[in-house]
């Protein structure tokens, strides 16, 4: 268990890293290219302001979206409360808020700024499906998002990401409709212009697949760090068996909201090709039950 968790917290840094550099080489191409620099800062400083504001709401937007309602620690939500509480103190984090979403297809996720505003929302159908040692494994992958400080993390590739389309945006529209003062003279300055050009086209396809490996190798994560927290990797691999061949589909979802969910609901798991599976926000479900249940071989 320790070995995968290191494994993916490693990746999830170098693609994190390996991002922040690509951002960099795009944003002097195009400076050199636009023979702009500032071009760079004020991309930066606009996706950050956008970053900031989607950051400290985020977690209110998906739970609209979701259509999600803040459950008491009462009946007949009591038992959930308890099964939080006990994962909340095992991780050495603060229970989260519980919300619970009335749709019959399993699902859950978490979202929130930080582990002091952190939340955890279940479907009515995950409740009514799942075992004990099911939906322990659940909210322990969940609580692991928590954490890991997953939201942060995503938080700042959506940054990177808005940096690159809005680089892209900028060198394309100012390249067709300004005057030449962008031109180099000489061979080289024409060769780095058509390849400013043909970066600006491809940058942001290019950012969108490292945000979505990044989004992956996330969830590999929390479901090593979930399964070391129940001492149980078959209970969450079973979860994710169900939720994954449950044959109803969340009716309230967006693509924005997509990757917060333990598996997601807009894509059908049977039919994913390779071209499909890079433009996942999900690694393979075939593949997650795979490495859990190696988890259990090793240990």
């Amino acid at each position: 268990m320790y070995t995968e968790i290191a494994r993916n917290t490693w990746k999830s840094i170098l693609l994190v890293v390996g991002f922040v550099v690509f951002v960099a080489l795009l944003g002097w191409l195009f400076a050199y290219g636009f023979n702009e620099p500032i071009i760079l800062p004020i991309a930066v400083t606009i996706a950050v302001v956008q970053a900031f504001v989607s950051y400290y709401y985020a977690d209110q937007i998906a739970l609209s979206i979701a259509g999600a309602k803040l459950v008491p620690r009462k009946q007949p939500w009591l038992a959930l409360h308890r099964e939080v509480e006990n994962l909340a103190i095992t991780a050495g984090l603060p229970k989260p808020k519980i919300y619970v979403v009335n749709e019959p297809a399993p699902n859950a996720f978490a979202t929130g700024r930080d582990p002091n505003h952190a939340v955890i929302a279940v479907t009515t159908g995950l409740l009514e499906r799942l075992d004990k040692t099911e939906l322990q494994g659940v909210i322990a992958h969940e609580m692991s998002h928590i954490g890991n400080y997953d939201i942060r993390v995503m938080s700042i590739v959506v940054v990177l990401v808005g940096v690159v389309s809005l680089l892209s945006d900028f060198f394309l529209h100012s390249f067709w409709y300004s005057g030449r003062r962008r031109d180099r003279s000489g061979q080289g300055g024409q060769f780095i212009l058509i390849a400013a050009i043909v970066a600006a086209i491809l940058a942001p396809i290019a950012a969108t697949l490292i945000q979505l490996a990044v989004s992956r190798k996330r969830e590999y994560l929390a479901d090593a760090t979930g399964a070391l927290m129940t001492r149980y990797p078959e209970g969450l691999a079973r979860a994710l068996k169900k939720i994954s061949a449950d044959p109803h589909k969340l009716t309230h979802v967006s693509s924005a909201t997509n990757h917060l969910y333990i598996e997601s609901p807009l894509t059908q798991e049977e039919s994913q090709s390779f071209f499909i599976r890079i433009f996942s926000t999900h690694p393979p479900v075939a593949e997650r039950i795979k490495r859990l249940r190696a988890m259990v071989s090793h240990s």
